[in-house]
């Protein structure tokens, strides 16, 4: 009886799996369970967010770690020290600078930037110079304390009340809390070179005598003076003129810092022993910085070197002279030519239209319309096409350029007097700048008859400027 069941069973039942190698169907079989497992345990963590991670977490070391802590636990103690120490100073400042600042439209933050920048070449200029000149007298020394002094307080000042106030951008928000800008900085690492650029190493003139090269670490304030050619670059209407000035300063630095190389190689060679070293007479930094000009310039002219250690330096001098002129005429070749790109753009435009009409023989006084047009649209608004200019911008501030332009003659329309405000800004966007000259057409309006035949005849009349 139980006989033809069990024919039935085995009938319906599946043929039993081809196992061809029994070492990788066992390692599929593992690495399907393993997937299988993964997949639950995200599954889980999907359902609860605080389930435990599957990926296998590298081991700590708890004495390290816990020396980490300590550390972390003494900087937070010390920087909550000095806030503490600082918070009169900083609520005093509130009322001037406000609890932060924008470090892109703030013109106080612009201004004191140029404060910044002024110090940070005055270290960078009269260390340098002071470090080979013999310009530390007993007479002078006094008034070089004084100004490295103050240049020290405006170091301190820039990183306790300017910096830390800075507002910065997190996931598309900009962040206006004091505590947070105060940290973003302190854990940045141009708060590292600030703090590095501060260290008094001028108390090491007690021992060594007064030298300027204790001072070298004002140097790396560096990021503020490009900071501040960014931001004033964005304010300036006429950008190029700073990027041209700025060019120039590069220029007047290097043929400084050859004037401080040629009186060190002087004074190693002897002073005034040859003609070819500075002779000792006159201003020392002006008569250096003559030659470093003739020298690095390749004016000529020079007295010829003789010794061995004078040629080398000579040769060097050329070849530097070379390699920085060429690279600063091409920097402010591309600086002029970035300032006039779009008045060469209308003059290589205005030039291929005359000369299409010239090649059809089109009439003259065709020509001399297109030429009107061409200068007049050039200066009434700077530009051919200004719409080329606003499409690369955002919808939002396209329409806010729209509507501050063209709102208020736009509703002095009668035909638009009434309508919804969103509909004009509407047909704002969808304007487009066009400049007419006198006797062109303008409007067209058109009506349309029905005739027996089914076809349409347009009668157009015509309304002149």
């Amino acid at each position: 009886m139980f006989f033809p069941i069990f024919r039935q069973e085995a009938a319906t039942a599946p043929p039993p799996p081809i196992v061809i190698n029994k070492y990788s169907d066992e390692k599929l079989r593992a690495i399907v369970r393993r997937m299988r497992e993964r997949l639950q345990v995200y599954k889980e963590k999907v359902v609860d967010q605080y389930a435990s991670s599957p990926e296998i977490s590298p081991p700590v070391n708890p004495l390290k770690h816990g020396d980490m802590d300590i550390k972390t636990r003494l900087i937070d103690a010390a920087w909550s020290f000095v806030d503490v120490l600082l918070k009169p100073v900083e609520d005093r400042m509130d009322s001037v600078l406000g609890k932060t600042i924008d470090p892109f439209t703030d013109c106080h933050y612009i201004a004191w930037l140029s404060l910044v920048t002024l110090a940070f070449n005055y270290n960078t200029w009269f260390v340098t110079a002071r470090l080979c000149f013999p310009y530390h007298t007993e007479r002078t020394i006094p008034y070089w304390i004084t100004l490295d002094v103050l240049a020290d307080l405006i170091y301190l000042i820039d990183c306790v009340i300017f910096q830390p106030r800075k507002q910065f951008v997190k996931g598309g928000d900009i962040i206006v809390n004091r505590v947070v800008t105060k940290k973003k900085y302190r854990d940045s690492e141009r708060f590292k070179a600030d703090m590095l650029s501060l260290i008094p190493f001028d108390v090491l003139y007690f021992h060594f005598g007064f030298r300027s090269i204790f001072r070298a670490n004002r140097l790396l304030k560096a990021d503020t003076f490009f900071e501040f050619s960014d931001r004033l670059e964005s304010i300036m209407t006429k950008a190029y003129i700073w990027r041209v000035i700025r060019t120039i300063g590069y220029l007047l630095f290097m043929l400084h810092l050859n004037a401080c190389v040629y009186y060190v190689a002087s004074d190693y060679q002897g002073i005034g022993k040859t003609h070819w070293v500075y002779s000792g007479l006159g201003n020392a930094y002006l008569r250096c910085y003559y030659h470093a000009v003739r020298s690095l310039i390749n004016i000529g002219g020079l007295t010829e070197p003789h010794t061995l250690f004078e040629i080398t330096f000579q040769m060097t001098n050329f070849f530097t002279g070379v390699f920085v002129f060429s690279t600063l005429i091409g920097q402010m070749r591309d600086v002029i030519g970035a300032a006039t790109a779009g008045q060469t753009y209308f003059r290589s435009s205005m030039d291929n239209t005359v000369a299409y009409m010239v090649t059809n023989h089109i009439p003259a006084l065709v020509q001399n319309r297109v030429r009107t047009w061409y200068t007049y649209t050039w200066d009434a608004q700077g530009m051919l096409d200004e719409s080329e200019l606003l499409d690369k911008m955002p919808l939002v501030m396209r329409t806010a350029i729209a509507v501050d332009i063209n709102l208020a003659t736009f509703q002095k329309i009668d035909l638009f007097k009434g309508c919804d405000q969103q509909m004009l800004v509407d047909m704002l966007l969808r304007l487009k700048s066009i400049i007419y000259l006198p006797g062109d057409f303008v409007v067209k309006k058109v009506s349309v008859v029905k005739m027996t035949n089914e076809s349409i005849r347009y009668v157009s009349l015509v309304n002149h400027c």
